[in-house]
Parts: structure tokens; C-alpha cells; sequence
């Protein structure tokens, strides 16, 4: 089956659309693909979504200001970043495990932490905290079980176990939010 033409080369369902990213070998390989790009995509997706959680949660539950959820949503999205994307452009040369090129990764992760953070950051923009609050857990929500759902489409993971294990690592980081948020 032709899926589309791309500079007269034809892509098929043998030749995937991820073919044509410049990963560091030669040759492409799924296994490459998923080292080089699903990995560090999901590690910040997964940190960006979880580790901003309490911070956000926090601050609106704290303060009841959306204004103060969203720059302290922001802020953590920024720094989760900076941080991710250097550990994990710094993890590693890739030359021994396979991973693909430092910098790669690591502008893979940041574009994905970045991701994870800031959408359910996005709702505090509606200066009416509670139907902020409201929208972000829809958000939150829609999150986790795409995180679940990548892990069960690409690793393979029975898609209940990888929803009770997301879904369970967001609701602690979510308490611990909500329980400061009241402190």
C-alpha cells in the first residue's frame, strides 16, 4: 500500500514513514527507532506530565489563583526542560548502547518534557481557578492514558498493567499536590 510521495520516492507499508529520520545508523531498524526516538520521547513526556503535577496542583489548590497555577506550571515545564534534556543528552554518547547522537536525544526529550508540563498547564489560563482546575484533570486524564497507550503500542505492555502503572504514578504525584496545596 503507497502512503505518500516524497521527493519521487514512494513510501510503502515496508518502508515506514519514520524511515527518513536521520537516526545514527546507517541502516534503519525498528529497534533503532524506538532507542533513538520513542525512548527519549516517552521518558520526557512521562517526566514532563508527572513531575509537574504537585508543583501546579499546588499552587492552585494554595492559592486559588489560576494566574499563580499557570506561572508556577510554566516555570516547572521550563526547569523540567533544561534538566531532562541535558541528562539525558549527557546520559550518554550513544556510541555503546545504540541510543542515537547526545544531542538527538536530548532535544527529543526537552520538546517532549516540554510537552508533558505545559499541557495541563494550559487550562490555568482560565482566570476562573475551579474551571481551570476542571479542564486540567481532563487534560491530566487524557495524558496518562496516552502515555499508557504508547507503552502498550510500542513496547508491547498488556495496556491495563500500563494504565494502572501510569495512572498510579500521576494519582501519587496528583495527592501529594493536592495534600500540600491544603498543608
Amino acid at each position: 500500500m503507497t502512503r505518500w510521495v516524497d521527493n519521487g520516492e514512494l513510501w510503502t507499508a515496508d518502508r515506514p514513514w519514520w524511515a527518513c529520520l536521520p537516526l545514527q545508523h546507517s541502516r534503519f531498524d525498528e529497534r533503532g527507532f524506538v532507542l533513538q526516538v520513542v525512548q527519549p520521547g516517552l521518558l520526557g513526556l512521562m517526566d514532563g506530565s508527572v513531575s509537574t503535577l504537585a508543583p501546579i496542583f499546588t499552587s492552585a489548590f494554595a492559592t486559588n489563583l489560576s494566574r499563580v497555577a499557570f506561572l508556577v506550571g510554566l516555570s516547572a515545564s521550563i526547569g523540567a526542560v533544561i534538566s531532562m534534556g541535558f541528562a539525558e543528552a549527557l546520559s550518554d554518547t550513544g556510541e555503546l548502547t545504540g541510543r542515537g547522537g547526545p544531542i538527538q536525544r536530548g532535544l527529543i526529550t526537552a520538546v517532549s518534557t516540554f510537552l508533558g508540563g505545559i499541557l495541563h498547564s494550559l487550562p490555568f489560563l482560565i482566570p476562573h481557578v475551579h474551571h481551570a482546575l476542571s479542564f486540567a484533570y481532563v487534560v491530566v486524564g487524557v495524558e496518562l492514558v496516552v502515555i499508557a497507550w504508547i507503552r502498550y503500542r510500542v513496547f508491547q505492555m498488556p495496556l491495563t498493567k500500563s494504565i494502572v502503572q501510569v495512572v498510579l504514578g500521576g494519582v501519587l504525584v496528583f495527592a501529594t499536590g493536592v495534600a500540600l496545596g491544603y498543608a
